[in-house]
């Protein structure tokens, strides 16, 4: 199956994050040894707008078939018009001929190989028409308010009973981690969604799925590196 790394040049959160050191090397190629690294990924690709994100890769042996238009790599372009795009030429230009395909954020760097390689069984095993990283959230869906522009609270008569639920008895959400989407080219093109009555959720542990978008971000990923050292030791 091929992987495709998306990774514009204008992140403004945390500024060129995408080659950014993490741990002496730059945050995209966690990811890249991941991809490359996994059993069920044959090709991997690199989408980016960008010339040094570009020549930074290269040194692991990524292909990079094309450079991203600038109209898709904007602060308003929507990644899933980005991914349209990249399969159609790869389809169409570079001989790749299956419908199905994975993305792996560089921004995610502690998501394994061996979590690509599980969400592509699970996306076969289940017949899905797609499958979605998620780690489970911290505090319960319940415990979730509204605030408005004034900062006050709102809440209906049924979230004011369920806000005084013990988090035992609340019911447990998960959010996507942006470490893994595992995709049909006919489904987004058609429905131009990532979802269907058919998407299921690969569980990950909330010290894999760390998603940089902010300074703050960063320093967790240091300090999970350094977890990650001391427990290797």
């Amino acid at each position: 199956m091929l992987a495709i790394i998306p990774a514009r040049g204008g992140s403004k959160g945390v500024p060129r994050k995408n080659i950014r050191m993490l741990d002496g090397k730059p945050l995209i190629h966690w990811s890249i040894e991941a991809a490359m690294k996994a059993d069920s990924i044959d090709r991997v690709i690199l989408s980016t707008d960008d010339d040094e994100i570009a020549e930074v890769c290269k040194s692991t042996g990524i292909e990079i078939p094309f450079i991203r238009p600038k109209e898709l790599a904007m602060d308003d372009s929507l990644a899933i018009d980005n991914y349209i795009y990249s399969m159609k030429r790869m389809c169409c230009e570079f001989d790749y001929k299956q419908d199905e395909f994975v993305v792996v954020l560089p921004t995610v760097p502690f998501r394994t190989s061996a979590d690509i390689d599980a969400a592509v069984e699970l996306f076969y095993k289940k017949q899905a028409d797609s499958v979605i990283s998620c780690t489970q959230l911290e505090h319960p869906l319940d415990w979730i308010c509204n605030v408005d522009t004034n900062g006050k609270i709102s809440r209906d008569s049924k979230t004011k009973t369920i806000n005084l639920m013990n988090r035992q008895e609340s019911k447990q959400g998960y959010i996507p981690n942006g470490a893994i989407y595992v995709m049909k080219q006919a489904l987004i093109t058609k429905n131009y969604s990532y979802y269907s009555d058919k998407t299921y959720a690969y569980i990950m542990p909330s010290e894999r799925s760390i998603d940089i978008d902010t300074e703050y971000d960063f320093m967790q990923a240091e300090y999970q590196v350094e977890k990650m050292k001391g427990i290797n030791k």
